[in-house]
């Protein structure tokens, strides 16, 4: 279902993010991140006036994750920032991702290495969608590998969110092995 009709109102700001997500040939994955904010006029920023549809942020930050969804490498870059020669320099800081796995804590373990001036504001909201993209990007290789009548373990998507909570009904339909039924009396 649709949005509901706005009320009258003229475009002033975007915010893209984009992740994309590939298998290399020596098993390991990368997920190419990227944040883009425009303004649709023209702006004064304290390094210089920024016209119109120009980026102020175009960050991208590139992580190299294992099977089990540990990062193994990370780097960062800023193409487009309001501070030409400051902003752009936290890059390297961005290595300190390396060892977090993205099913463990990694947002906790994100803001305690790299929020406030440790890291790039931007650079470190981004890095907070990888987790679900990376879990997006296998889950289909999973949904392949595993069969819901005969696996052990419990799929890992279930009690994640509203859809799939256990005492719910898309659980009883698509995974009734896992259901929590209700206890009478």
């Amino acid at each position: 279902m649709p949005l509901s009709p706005p009320a009258p109102r003229k475009p002033r700001h975007t915010r893209a993010i984009t992740v994309d997500v590939f298998a290399r040939d020596d098993g390991l994955w990368d997920l190419d991140a990227c944040i883009r904010d425009t303004k649709t006029h023209d702006i004064a920023l304290p390094s210089g006036p920024r016209p119109a549809g120009l980026p102020v942020h175009e960050l991208k930050l590139r992580v190299t994750i294992d099977r089990d969804m540990t990062i193994v490498d990370a780097e960062a870059a800023s193409d487009a920032v309001p501070y030409p020669g400051y902003c752009d320099t936290i890059g390297p800081a961005y290595k300190k991702l390396i060892g977090l796995s993205l099913l463990k804590h990694f947002r906790l373990h994100l803001k305690d290495r790299l929020s406030g001036v440790l890291g790039c504001t931007h650079l470190t909201e981004l890095a907070q969608v990888l987790p679900t993209a990376a879990i997006q990007a296998f889950a289909d290789d999973a949904m392949a590998n595993r069969s819901a009548e005969t696996s052990t373990e419990r799929p890992y998507e279930l009690d994640r969110c509203h859809a799939l909570r256990l005492d719910g009904p898309a659980v009883e339909t698509y995974y009734p092995r896992w259901a929590l039924k209700a206890v009478p009396g």
